[in-house]
């Protein structure tokens, strides 16, 4: 999956394996959240999710495992076109993007909702 693309925003990111986390922290229980990501033929597919935690709206999945101190499962749910990455205004950050070793924080001071795709080829 050499070569894929990935818009958050009006960033253009370049996925060299193809997938992505997306990590931030839950607004209410203030405990760590994360998933990771493939973009595959033009839609992005959830491969994992993990929580540090459980409450309010955060529990884990019927086959999640505890790992490291993570409740990580792994969500049966089809492709989607486009995430909204949208700010309650109660976290104390943005959303953390990790790919290919190298992460960024969005969204921490911008109060508009933000678009995460895949770039069209």
């Amino acid at each position: 999956m050499s070569g894929t693309c990935l818009l958050v925003g009006a960033i253009a990111l370049h996925l060299g394996q193809g997938t992505f986390e997306l990590g931030w922290q839950h607004s209410v229980e203030k405990t760590g959240w994360r998933e990771i990501w493939r973009v595959e033929k033009g839609a992005l597919q959830l491969m994992e999710a993990a929580v540090k935690g459980s409450g309010a709206g955060m529990e884990p999945g019927d086959d999640a495992q505890l790992l490291d101190g993570w409740w990580v499962w792994h969500p049966d749910l089809p492709p989607v076109a486009s995430l909204t990455l949208a700010a309650s205004g109660a976290t104390q950050g943005g959303w953390q993007i990790c790919h290919d070793g190298t992460c960024r924080e969005v969204g921490k001071i911008q109060s508009d909702p933000i678009t995460v795709k895949a770039c069209k080829e």
